[in-house]
């Protein structure tokens, strides 16, 4: 992790300091006021699953800190809910903005919410639409009763409620849910932003304006928990406010063709397009990787491709998913043994010690055959870096940082 750590210092760092450099000249704000980086990411993850044999469902999830000076994303999964028969089950992805308090909030209490609008028997499908849209509202306003007046922050959420004839999803904001079916993608959640036209409709309706596209020419998304200072517009119900906590809810019909779902914050969409999770998820499912370890590898992929905000994902997957594929765990244990031998040959042939940086981008100039779909050379760069640290530990040799100077080998 330490060598990967460093990979992404030497990849991002100029690039990190001239899109901070640039958003202070200009102004602009990520959700709520300036963006904080710093000088190396946060790459330690915790990723952690689980599986309900009944039913045949599987997760994964992990998160990440990255460039970011605090880390504001919270996540939760119920493989079980309470008082619900068998195959009913809950996930949710939050990301925060002006603090960590409303996401920490939604997780910890947004599933409480569900159980109680569902009640023992809730009705399919529209019933359930219902109370996961009442869930969400009512979430929103014992968080506002509990938030310390004129404290700004919020948060946006993606939840998945499963049950055994359909897939809910109820979203506000920008962190997003895909499904992939039969080796496709089906359905994915749509950001809600100021310039979406329901959206802008309620905006201006509500007295608002909408600046570099944003709300007030500060808040990037349109609906999320939280964000208080924009639901005062007197005489409006919460769902009409400048910023609405009200979902948008989708049910799904179940299908024996369902493979994943993956809910993630939007520092993932950032970086790779659904069709791009798509295929490296159900290649690394080919490899037999469990779902945790696979949320961690995407992480990583998404820090090396460029990502500086906190990620988040989790995976579900349904009986239809890839499973192990031999010929799939063959190719990639050919590519990783191929990698290694490149790497030590690009070390070897230098008069000097190549820096990271320069092996990784010799290599991404060559014609590689079969990276994994989706993530390339990048889904590769924690192989990559590995190999490189382990040569240079043999040889003794020092790795410079950044800028040049020396940089300590210890773990980020």
């Amino acid at each position: 992790m330490a060598a990967f750590a460093r990979l992404l210092e030497h990849l991002l760092w100029p690039a990190c300091k001239k899109q901070e450099a640039e958003e202070e000249e200009e102004g602009r704000r990520s959700h709520h006021g300036p963006r904080s980086l710093l000088d190396a990411p946060r790459c330690v993850q915790r990723p952690h699953g689980g599986a309900a044999a009944s039913c045949g469902l599987r997760f994964g999830a992990s998160a990440v800190q990255g460039w970011r000076a605090h880390m504001e994303d919270a996540h939760c999964a119920w493989l079980e809910l309470p008082g619900l028969p068998p195959g009913w089950a809950f996930f949710a992805v939050l990301d925060g903005h002006g603090g960590a308090r409303a996401a920490l909030f939604g997780a910890r209490h947004l599933p409480g919410h569900v159980l109680e609008a569902l009640g023992p028997s809730p009705g399919e499908p529209e019933g359930v639409r219902g109370a996961l849209r009442g869930a969400f509202l009512s979430a929103d306003a014992r968080l506002r009763a509990l938030w310390p007046r004129g404290e700004p922050g919020g948060t946006t959420a993606v939840a998945l409620l499963v049950s055994p004839r359909f897939l809910y999803l109820a979203h506000c904001g920008d962190s997003r849910a895909m499904l992939s079916r039969a080796g496709a993608v089906a359905f994915s959640t749509e950001d809600h932003r100021p310039l979406r036209p329901r959206e802008r409709e309620r905006i201006h309706n509500a007295g608002g304006t909408i600046r570099r596209r944003r709300l007030e020419g500060s808040l990037a998304v349109s609906r999320a928990l939280g964000d208080f200072a924009y639901k005062e517009a007197p005489g409006r119900p919460p769902e009409l406010q400048l910023v609405s906590a009200e979902p948008e809810v989708t049910a799904l019909a179940r299908q024996a063709e369902d493979e994943f779902l993956l809910l993630a914050s939007d520092g993932v969409w950032d970086a790779m397009s659904g069709a791009a999770l798509a295929g490296l998820v159900a290649s690394r499912l080919r490899l037999g990787l469990a779902p945790e370890l696979l949320c961690a590898q995407l992480l990583d992929t998404c820090l090396c491709k460029g990502s500086l905000d906190n990620m988040t994902c989790i995976l579900v997957c349904f009986p239809g998913a890839p499973r192990p594929c031999e010929e799939a765990i063959r190719k990639e244990l050919a590519l990783d043994t191929a990698l290694g031998h490149r790497v030590a040959a690009l070390c070897s042939s230098a008069q000097e010690p190549p820096s990271l940086n320069t092996v990784f981008w010799t290599l991404a100039s060559e014609d590689i055959p079969d990276l994994p779909p989706g993530g390339g050379l990048h889904c590769k760069a924690a192989v990559i870096a590995e190999v490189y640290s382990q040569l240079y530990q043999a040889s003794g040799h020092q790795r410079q940082g950044p800028t040049g100077a020396r940089k300590p080998t210890g773990t980020h």
